[in-house]
């Protein structure tokens, strides 16, 4: 396809705000400031230009060490945050919500700059999403109680839901800050500890969250975060003996290495929230319009960079030619460009090994018969930047149909039957959310029953909201996040049976 087919604006952002100078770049330890036990350093770069933001202190094992330590001495019996009711845990959570929401802007700049996506997904969905997940857990904080459970005469029985100790949470690159409160969230609530490593390629929004932190004057210790690699920092975590709980949102292959470092240690407790190669099934008696918006939206939100992302559409006959001419006709609106103007809807790809990636699948299903529609290729003079592309006439033997994507690529198929649409939807190791647009309320019943993942989206898709739970079956995860049910992912329960005296 040719660049005049897309919409693409350059030059210089008319936001309101730059950044000359990151403020916060060291490693935030026990309320303090550090540098890097062993000396080292790291860039971080803005994808959408390839220039270098800031160099960020780099965590290695030592510094790890220390993060636990003093995330451990915060859940000591007698700490300030042991001492401390639940509404004031709740307060705290309040006031940290505060605070992002005063320091807005500037967070929202910063995560534009470091994953480059577009400014107004992060101002709109991102922060709008973090703020309200910070409210969300700061409400339990006082309601995460236990029973009292009729047993035998003689007897009184109860039940404590206690903190499970120090959790280390590992925070991809994607959804920096969203993921990062998702996490930091239902675990303060519940009164546990945290050491948090945020993705080395996007580490800006979640330090900016440490000075929030010691501004809202959490006690020492109660939140640590520890920028640098998954080899180092995050082997680290998931392996030390004093950490006890670990919480991760990444990769399947990654999320194995997590589980098996948990077992192999101290038998951590685990929420992994993994890969998805998400289904969504359009059939011929749906609104076609709202299909299209929906399972387009879907594929690129994010530059496809999404767990949630609907990598493969299953379209009815009857309506699938038209399907796939609309959903064309609506790819040429997408504004690809400088994500800090906010006329931009389409950014980069993070990084070099994620472009090359996304390329080789596109190449391969070209190469293994799809019909190339549109896009397909990189845009001119934008090294890390996709052009939104769509397939169709793709079969489920392709790579590009059997591998998670994670890339600006909407893959649309033929279905006849709706029991074929659901066998094949389901002919995936993977489950973390589908989707189906039909206007038959029986249908979206007997479907939504048939998935086999965490979530199934009825005439909508990426309606994620933090009071519902989110996680996935099969090998897309373990746990869930948000809801009521990520406390029980951050509570021991404990029963307490006493012997009472005979009464009358």
């Amino acid at each position: 396809m040719a660049d005049r087919e897309f919409r693409v604006f350059g030059g210089s952002s008319p936001l309101p705000i730059s950044i000359q100078q990151v403020t916060h770049t060291k490693i935030f330890i026990n309320n303090e400031w550090r540098r890097s036990i062993r000396g080292r350093t790291f860039p971080t770069q803005n994808p959408a230009t390839g220039t270098e933001i800031c160099q960020v202190e780099e965590a290695g094992k030592d510094d790890v060490d220390e993060a636990v330590a003093a995330a451990k001495a915060a859940m000591q019996n007698g700490s300030s945050w042991r001492r401390m009711d639940s509404c004031g845990r709740g307060r705290l959570l309040n006031k940290l919500a505060d605070l992002v929401e005063r320091d807005r802007l500037l967070l929202a700049t910063l995560e534009t700059l470091d994953t480059g996506k577009p400014f107004l997904q992060s101002y709109f969905m991102d922060l709008e999403g973090s703020i309200r997940t910070l409210r969300y857990f700061a409400g339990w904080a006082d309601k995460n109680h236990g029973q009292s459970i009729p047993t035998d005469e003689g007897f009184l029985c109860l039940t404590r839901h206690e903190p499970v100790g120090v959790c280390g949470a590992i925070v991809p690159w994607n959804f920096p800050l969203l993921m990062f409160t998702w996490k930091l969230g239902p675990a303060l609530s519940c009164g546990n500890t945290l050491v948090i490593k945020p993705a080395e390629q996007t580490p800006l929004t979640a330090l900016h969250m440490g000075s929030l932190i010691q501004e809202a004057k959490f006690p020492a210790g109660v939140v640590n975060i520890v920028p640098g690699f998954g080899t180092t920092a995050g082997a680290a975590i998931t392996n030390h003996m004093d950490v006890d709980k670990v919480t991760f949102t990444g990769s399947t292959a990654v999320g194995q290495l997590v589980l098996a470092a948990a077992a192999s240690s101290n038998l951590k407790r685990v929420t992994l929230e993994l890969g998805g190669n998400n289904a969504c099934i359009v059939f011929a008696d749906c609104d076609l319009e709202l299909a299209v918006e929906y399972a387009q939206n879907g594929a690129f939100y994010n530059q496809g960079q999404c767990c949630t992302a609907a990598s493969r559409i299953f379209v009815q006959d009857a309506v699938y030619e038209e399907f796939v001419r609309r959903s064309v006709e609506k790819a040429k609106t997408i504004v690809i460009g400088d994500p800090l103007d906010p006329r931009t809807s389409h950014g980069p790809q993070i990084d070099r090994r994620q472009f090359d990636k996304v390329m080789d699948l596109i190449k391969s299903a070209a190469e293994e018969g799809a019909t190339l529609e549109f896009g397909g290729g990189a845009v001119s003079n934008r090294s890390l930047f996709i052009q939104p592309t769509i397939f169709s006439g793709v079969k489920d033997h392709m790579r590009i149909a059997k591998e998670e994507i994670f890339g600006p690529v909407q893959c649309i198929f033929r279905f006849s039957s709706q029991q074929e649409a659901v066998d094949r939807a389901n002919r995936s190791q993977l489950g973390l959310v589908s989707a189906i647009f039909t206007s038959s309320m029986d249908r979206a019943l007997s479907v939504s029953a048939a998935m086999e993942t965490g979530t199934v989206w009825v005439n909508c898709y990426n309606a994620l909201h933090v009071q519902t739970p989110f996680g996935g079956f099969k090998m897309s995860g373990v746990g869930r996040e948000l809801g009521q049910y990520a406390l029980a992912a951050y509570s021991e329960v404990k029963t307490v049976t006493m012997k009472c005296r005979k009464m009358l």
